[in-house]
């Protein structure tokens, strides 16, 4: 399985491309509302930028808050989601130790499902894919 790093954010300038990327080409919807992924300053321009995204816990928090079993646990870590089977009772945002679930104003949950196809539209380099096994338990956040 593979997760989702922010390795180099030291050379993000905050563009929002994988951001914007996520929405589009992963939920159909030009938004940043809608993204598994975030960009966020870590304290204003000169102290560099933050990738706020799920940490691929096993076991995840938020899976095991659902009630409705939109969000179950993905081999490895992270989330599998079934947008139809979600209520939007925000339980699995309240639960994510990071705060990498980010609903929009409708009230649906949006998380990264490290599916990599941000990482093309990063244009300096910022994020990867790295292998991760089932065995794997780290909460630890990687920024």
């Amino acid at each position: 399985m593979k997760k989702l790093k922010a390795a180099r954010m030291e050379r993000c300038i905050g563009c929002h491309s994988c951001s914007l990327a996520c929405a589009r080409l992963v939920h159909k919807k030009i938004s940043w509302d809608t993204a598994g992924i975030r960009i966020e300053s870590a304290g204003g321009m000169s102290t560099g930028m933050e990738a706020r995204v799920c940490l691929a816990c096993n076991p995840a928090p938020c899976a095991a808050a659902c009630p409705t079993g939109a969000y179950s646990q993905r081999k490895g870590g992270g989330v599998v989601v079934k947008k139809n089977l979600c209520i939007k009772c925000g339980e699995c945002a309240r639960a994510c130790p990071v705060n990498a679930i980010f609903r929009d104003p409708e009230g649906m949950p949006y998380v990264c499902i490290h599916c990599g196809r941000c990482i093309p539209f990063c244009p300096h380099d910022c994020l990867e894919l790295a292998e991760i096994d089932g065995r794997d338990t780290s909460r630890e956040v990687e920024l």
